[in-house]
Order: C-alpha cells, then sequence, then structure tokens
C-alpha cells in the first residue's frame, strides 16, 4: 500500500511546469486505434492511467514505444479482440474504446468503465448516439457488446445530447469520423479537451468542423494517416497548483499554462483577491494577505470546472468569513469535506452543499483520498497543515498528477512517497 506523508508549514517558492492534459490523453490515445500509420503524442503525462492504456494498446496488438515525453503507437497490429476485464475495468476512461472500435471495425466487446465514484455517471448518452449511427447494445457478463449489422460502417447521423457531457462528445466523434456521410452533434460540450481531440483527428485526415461550439459538424472519412500531436497543458492541473500557490506559497510561477482555458476559475481568484500575474504562456502568484469569501457554482465550460472546486477549497478555507461551494455537474462530490474535518477545517454539507467559514488553522491527520481530485484537495491541505499529515488510496492521486511528489519537493514542500 502506497502512502504520501507530508510535514506541513513549509512555505512553496519557485516554479513548476504543468503537463500535458490527462483529460485529453485518455481520449487521445484511444482514437489513435483509428489510424493507419505512426502517431506520435508528445507531452503525455507520467500517471497511472496512461500506463494502463499503454499495457491495454499492447495487449491489443499496437506498439508502443515511450520517449520521455513522447508515445510512439503504431496502432496497424490492432485486433478486435473483446477485453472484457483487467485495466478497463479500472478506468473510466476506457468507454474511448468503445468509439474507435466502432469507428474501425463495426464492433466493439469492451468491460463497463470504472475510474473513480462521484457518484451515477451514466453512458446512455453515448450509446444513444452510437445506436443512432447504426450500432445495437448488448450484455456479455460484465462486458458490454457494441454491433453494427454485419461488421458495417457506422452510418452518419444528427445527435442531440440530452445533457452537455464531454464524454460522449468525444466518443461520439470517435466514432462518426470514418462513418458514411455527415454526423452532426447538437448541445456538444465545450472542453479544450474535445478541441485537443478533434485537432489530433483533422491532423490524421478527419474533416470535423465546430469542436469548441454546441454545434460539431463530422464529414466521414475512409482512412486516417499517421501524425504527430502536441498534448493541451492540463488546466486542472494547473489550477491545482495556482490554488496550491495562493494557499502556502511566497511566490511560485507556473509555466505552461493556457489562461482562454481557465478563465472561470481565475475570474473566481480574481473576486478572492488573490494577487497573480497572468503572462502568455505562466501565471505568477505572489504571497496572499486576506482572502475574500466566495460563492463557487461550478459549470460546464467555460464555466467554473468541477474538477477544480476540490482542490481550490483548501485556500477557501484560509479566506475570512463564510462561503459556500455548489457542484451542479457531481452534487455527491463531497466526499472530501469529512477528510478535511479530521484536520479540524471548519467546514460541512447541508444538501450536497459545501458550506465553509474561515480562517482556518489545519492540523495534520491520517486522511483517506476518496477520488483524484478528493486526493489534491488533501495534499494542499496537508502542506498548509501543522504538523504531518498521512493520505492512504495515494493511487487515485497518481492517476491524474504526473511527477507530484518530485514537483512539490523542488519547490520546497517536505513530502514523500512510501510504499508499505
Amino acid at each position: 500500500m502506497k502512502k504520501i506523508i507530508i510535514n506541513g508549514g513549509h512555505r512553496l517558492k519557485g516554479r513548476v511546469t504543468v503537463s500535458g492534459a490527462k483529460n485529453s490523453v485518455v481520449a487521445l490515445i484511444p482514437a489513435i486505434i483509428l489510424a493507419d500509420g505512426l502517431v506520435i503524442l508528445d507531452g503525455v503525462p507520467d500517471i497511472s492511467d496512461v500506463a494502463s492504456l499503454i499495457d491495454i494498446m499492447k495487449a491489443m496488438g499496437a506498439k508502443v514505444e515511450r520517449q520521455e515525453d513522447s508515445l510512439i503507437i503504431d496502432p496497424r497490429g490492432v485486433q478486435n479482440m473483446p477485453m472484457p476485464y483487467g485495466k478497463i475495468n479500472s478506468l473510466r476512461a476506457s468507454y474511448y474504446f468503445y468509439g474507435s472500435l466502432l469507428g474501425r471495425y463495426g464492433e466493439a466487446t469492451v468491460g463497463l468503465p470504472g475510474g473513480c465514484d462521484l457518484g451515477p455517471r451514466p453512458i446512455d448518452l453515448h450509446l444513444k448516439a452510437f445506436e443512432a449511427m447504426g450500432a445495437s447494445v448488448s450484455y456479455e457478463g460484465s462486458a458490454m457488446r457494441l454491433a453494427t449489422e454485419n461488421g458495417q460502417r457506422l452510418k452518419g447521423a444528427t445527435i442531440y445530447m440530452d445533457t452537455v457531457s464531454v464524454g460522449a462528445t468525444i466518443n461520439t466523434m470517435l466514432a462518426a469520423v470514418k462513418a458514411v456521410g455527415r454526423t452532426v452533434i447538437e448541445n456538444a460540450a465545450r472542453e479544450p479537451e474535445i478541441v485537443d481531440v478533434a485537432t489530433l483527428l483533422n491532423n490524421m485526415g478527419a474533416h470535423i468542423r465546430g469542436a469548441g461550439t454546441d454545434v460539431i459538424l463530422i464529414e466521414g472519412v475512409d482512412k486516417l494517416h499517421g501524425t504527430r500531436h502536441q498534448v493541451i497543458p492540463d488546466r486542472i492541473e494547473a489550477g491545482t497548483y495556482i490554488s496550491m500557490a495562493a494557499a502556502i506559497g511566497d511566490g511560485v510561477q507556473i509555466n505552461n499554462v493556457l489562461y482562454e482555458h481557465l478563465e472561470g476559475f481565475i475570474a473566481k481568484l480574481e473576486e478572492m483577491g488573490v494577487r497573480m500575474t497572468v503572462s502568455e504562456d505562466s501565471i505568477f502568484v505572489e504571497r496572499q494577505e486576506k482572502l475574500k469569501p466566495v460563492i463557487i457554482k461550478t459549470a460546464p465550460y467555460p464555466g467554473f470546472a468541477t474538477d477544480l472546486q476540490q482542490p481550490i477549497t483548501p485556500l477557501l478555507l484560509t479566506t475570512q468569513g463564510r462561503g459556500t461551494i455548489i457542484d451542479t455537474i457531481y452534487e455527491k462530490r463531497v466526499n472530501h469535506v469529512a477528510e478535511l474535518g479530521k484536520m479540524a477545517a471548519n467546514i460541512s454539507t447541508i444538501r450536497d452543499q459545501i458550506v465553509y467559514e474561515g480562517p482556518n488553522q489545519l492540523k495534520g491527520a491520517a486522511v483517506k483520498a476518496t477520488d483524484l481530485r478528493a486526493g489534491a484537495c488533501l495534499v494542499i491541505a496537508g502542506l498548509m497543515a501543522k504538523g504531518q499529515t498521512e493520505i492512504t488510496n495515494v493511487e487515485f492521486i497518481l492517476r491524474g498528477y504526473s511527477n507530484i511528489i518530485e514537483k512539490l519537493t523542488d519547490l520546497g514542500a517536505d513530502i514523500r512517497l512510501i510504499e508499505e
């Protein structure tokens, strides 16, 4: 079992570089199955989700080589094989294999997705899109089978997303790029990760227009070729380090940041009174003094990202007064609250709404990461706390934060990863 041990109270100073976007790369790797040639991804984060995806790709017959932060993938040997068990079940992003395998072979048998437990996250929108394009859905034990009649190509369709969904939007794009005719996705999600996946697919020869807007048009093509692609910076990792720098920093510069991907988040920091300097591809966060409490309400992009409400929570605990957090995306994303309570935080939940009051002097404690972003929240809290904090379930954290121990150590944190 792995644990993170933090001796808190050491103020952070220096520079940290944001890695490639986890929420992009977990879709980009399955997308490469659609290519008929070699694809190179640059800026790939060193996280366990990527390691699992590499293992899955190799098991399917792809050749994969890692060179520092680049992945070289030759998908031409990929076989259409059932993947009901193993690493597939540990990944929420495993559902992207539905779209890519359907697009390449007209069928897919893949285990039901896993990942963080954030309450119900149904994939009915994905299935609705696949069925509209001519696929049938059946279940084989713990796996789902999707198939067109006699393995024929999917057919273009007009698909309206009943709710805005990043996963369903990307999966529909993957299925549609080799479909016969035109596919229209209405009420599409607009997140930067969708634009990143569309950019890769277009560089491979796809015809996708409108990514980043709420209507995406896809003209199906017969073949896709190899290419080279730079993964966008991880806006959630950037927001996590910005929150950390504001909470316990003595001047921290966060590099490889795209401000336009973080406008909703940065606007809320400015409302709090956080002092920072925004440059073309970096943000310098000063040491903070008195900050104001705010009301945070998560929303689909370009609103305040649900993935950042947990990492910003320790910073909110330093403010002078009372505020609330309302997560409209995942109402049950409150498990970090009880763990922060163990660290003497004045924070509680009322009907799935988080209420906090500060300022707080956090105290080190034994806590448990219940999901990826809750884990990031506890790391920040541990850095701020007086005394030692021990975090278990750190596998969640390693799923999404590349080289987090090394990055924080370089900033002056007293943090280590141990294995028992």
